[in-house]
């Protein structure tokens, strides 16, 4: 088990932040889930998750994603697991700092 541990990393697992269960769907778009584009917006309201682009995007490439791929994807957005309903996040680079903000269309 030391071995594992020396080349794996810690076997403990870390504490999953989010109240939504891992599985649980979240809206996306299929630039992100291919890694062409990068969650540069989130909003969580009433109905759930939203991991987006931040630009324009047609419904046709929506896509339903579990919450834990999402973090799989991108790890920065374990910073937004306390979020709010009716906030949404924002930044202008996958390396920028994320920005919250109140969304009073989100509540």
């Amino acid at each position: 088990m030391k071995i594992l541990t020396k080349i794996f990393g810690s076997s403990k697992r870390v504490a999953w932040p989010f109240l939504s269960p891992e599985n649980e769907a979240t809206v996306t778009v299929g630039k992100i889930v291919n890694c062409e584009k990068a969650i540069l917006l989130v909003q969580h309201d009433e109905d759930g998750w939203q991991f987006l682009t931040g630009e324009p995007f047609d419904t046709s490439d929506a896509m339903l994603v579990g919450l834990g791929e999402i973090v799989k994807l991108d790890p920065s957005v374990l910073e937004l697991a306390d979020l709010p309903v009716g906030w949404g996040a924002r930044r202008l680079t996958a390396k920028a700092s994320w920005l919250r903000e109140k969304d009073d269309l989100l509540a």
